[in-house]
């Protein structure tokens, strides 16, 4: 599970760069992949929401690949730059297969910065469609937080958590990029 929000933090958004990048890799592979973690709380939240930091985690783009497209995306990442990146998880057996693959961003003046894929195979996501891109559905995804994904304590996690205990599907809510109400008494 994710450590403590510093909710002194809160209202840092992430570099658009960053974002821009994510979004550029994840259009070249989108047919072949379906998206996870904080990428997949992105896609379900609505359209031009802030970037905060604390909303959902773009350190890494987290992915499902079809065994039977694994060769096509390795490929594609090879093309556009990334390079396959040794983990101390390689070797552990486990369900999903798991590879990471990275890319070194360096634009004119500005820091450089690296984008992650954590890419696990596996043929049994339960998928939605979002503006063209496949997404884990929200309630599967928030089964994830126990083994694959961390950041439990993002706000998009918190309030989906919430919205499906309701008996409310999470997708196109702007609460999933907004700081929850439980914080918010924190900050007056």
């Amino acid at each position: 599970m994710g450590a403590p929000h510093n909710t002194n933090r809160y209202g840092e958004l992430w570099d658009q760069s960053r974002i821009d990048e994510g979004l550029k890799i994840l259009s070249i592979i989108k047919e072949y992949i379906v998206i996870s973690g904080g990428w997949a709380w992105h896609f379900m939240s609505v359209p031009n929401h802030s970037e905060y930091k604390h909303a959902h985690d773009h350190k890494d783009i987290d992915v499902f690949v079809n065994p039977k497209y694994v060769a096509v995306v390795m490929t594609l990442l090879q093309a556009n730059g990334f390079g396959k990146v040794w983990t101390r998880y390689d070797h552990l057996p486990s369900q999903e297969n798991f590879r990471r693959y990275e890319k070194m961003v360096e634009n004119k003046g500005e820091k450089p910065f690296r984008v992650t894929i954590d890419f696990f195979e596996r043929d049994d996501i339960q998928v939605i469609e979002i503006n063209g891109f496949f997404v884990v559905s929200p309630s599967q995804l928030l089964t994830f937080y126990r083994n694959i994904h961390s950041s439990d304590k993002c706000w998009a996690v918190i309030n989906a958590k919430d919205f499906i205990e309701k008996g409310i599907n999470p997708v196109g809510r702007r609460e999933l990029s907004e700081i929850p109400k439980e914080f918010q008494k924190e900050k007056k």
